[in-house]
């Protein structure tokens, strides 16, 4: 009885992958002379001929069925070049033929694979439109290069220790500058998509995932050229800070899940704080028209930023460890503050793997992952004075100010 239902419902998958595909051809089929050749009913028998081959003959017989389908259609194709050169349709014949064999064995996968080329097939305009015309060179590369670091060389990464003290961890140490790329691309696809129309706010938010002290840092260059605008663009720069939120508690949760139980509140608490005084700023009287092009920090799809992070994180991390081995957790603290100076979020990585390894208890992460931000909070109140001026920095210190200490009000509500 069992075996006969998943026999029905292979037939019913394969049955849907070939009508789903079929429809989406035919609808591209054309008419008259000029018509293709392959449409809802060549694909939904492909897609049975699939499931019969593997289920009746094996491999064996599979592999005969498509080497005769590919004849087919290396004919038609053959005999339609002059009128359509793509070979989009006949490579979509043959994945249907193998989708339709999947059904045998993994029903859904097939079923969400279809999903895909049908999705592919039926959207090939607007990708091609994607591609030409709206898609940089810089961006089409930086998008392969984050392929080929989460697909290619994650994998490859090996998943152990590699030193003396436990701490350093490939796997784990391309885990985290993988997820930076990644973030630092979401960004930069909010801003493109968005474009304009939120101005200042949305695009340091998003620029913050790839640096906030170099948001913050490009905000008080504009006041030079924008005094109108000041309050805005320290709002913006205030904003920045949710993406170091963000990205601490992603950082850690990427490690290990369990490493936000004790941190969540304090984060949250510095969110809320900073969106708050944000807001107030925002709130204020205009002070003009705002000027809506983008902020561009640098390394959001930078594989620069992302070899000198990977490189940082490694050396905090090790650094971390030899302190915490030499002067037991007060080490820890003295790295998270001189190391918090120049970026919390490698900071909050050694922290991490620390406490990944076992070498630091997990609740005891809070105090040097705060202590890094905190002292990150310093130094973007001195960039905030030295690139904006006083006035920029008087709007950017409350607002740091404020963050921080609702971090560690939040330490006692954990």
């Amino acid at each position: 009885m069992s075996e006969s239902f998943n026999s029905m419902t292979g037939v019913a998958a394969a049955l849907g992958i070939g009508m789903l595909v079929g429809f989406e051809r035919e609808r591209r089929k054309g008419q008259g002379e000029s018509r293709a050749s392959a449409g809802l009913r060549t694909f939904t028998i492909s897609a049975l001929l699939g499931y019969v081959a593997i289920k009746v003959g094996g491999a064996l017989l599979l592999a005969i069925a498509a080497g005769g389908l590919a004849l087919l259609v290396a004919v038609a194709y053959w005999r339609s070049q002059s009128k359509d050169p793509g070979l989009t349709s006949e490579v979509a014949l043959i994945a249907v033929l193998v989708l339709g064999a999947l059904c045998s064995t993994e029903p859904r996968l097939a079923i969400a694979l279809g999903v895909i080329v049908a999705g592919l097939l039926a959207y090939r305009q607007k990708l091609h439109d994607i591609a030409l015309g709206q898609l940089t060179e810089g961006e089409i590369r930086d998008g392969l290069i984050l392929l080929i670091a989460a697909l290619v060389l994650l994998p490859l990464a090996p998943d152990r220790y590699i030193d003396p003290y436990t701490s350093i961890n490939p796997h784990t140490i391309w885990t985290l500058t993988v997820l930076l790329l990644t973030l630092g691309a979401v960004g930069h696809i909010a801003v493109r998509i968005l474009g304009t129309r939120y101005g200042y706010v949305i695009s340091a938010i998003a620029s913050g995932f790839a640096s906030s002290t170099a948001t913050i840092a490009a905000m008080g260059n504009f006041v030079a050229s924008q005094p109108g605008n000041i309050r805005t663009l320290a709002a913006a720069g205030i904003f920045s800070n949710l993406a170091t939120m963000a990205q601490v508690a992603l950082i850690l949760g990427a490690v290990d899940i369990s490493l936000l139980r004790p941190i969540w509140i304090p984060l949250l608490c510095g969110a809320v704080a900073t969106a708050i005084y944000g807001l107030c700023l925002m709130r204020s009287p205009r002070d003009g028209e705002v000027n809506d092009e983008p902020v561009k920090a640098e390394g959001a799809f930078s594989l620069k930023l992302a070899l000198i992070v990977t490189l940082t994180m490694t050396g905090i991390t090790f650094l971390s460890a030899v302190m915490l081995d030499q002067f037991g957790q007060a080490g820890v603290m003295i790295t998270a503050t001189l190391t918090g100076f120049a970026d919390a979020h490698s900071s909050t990585a050694s922290i991490a793997a620390l406490a990944k390894s076992g070498q630091l208890p997990i609740t005891a992460i809070v105090a040097p992952a705060l202590i890094a931000v905190s002292s990150n909070s310093v130094s973007k109140c001195v960039v905030a004075w030295i690139s904006g001026g006083r006035q920029f920095a008087m709007y950017v210190i409350p607002g740091q100010v404020l963050l921080t200490l609702a971090m560690w009000l939040g330490v006692l509500w954990s």
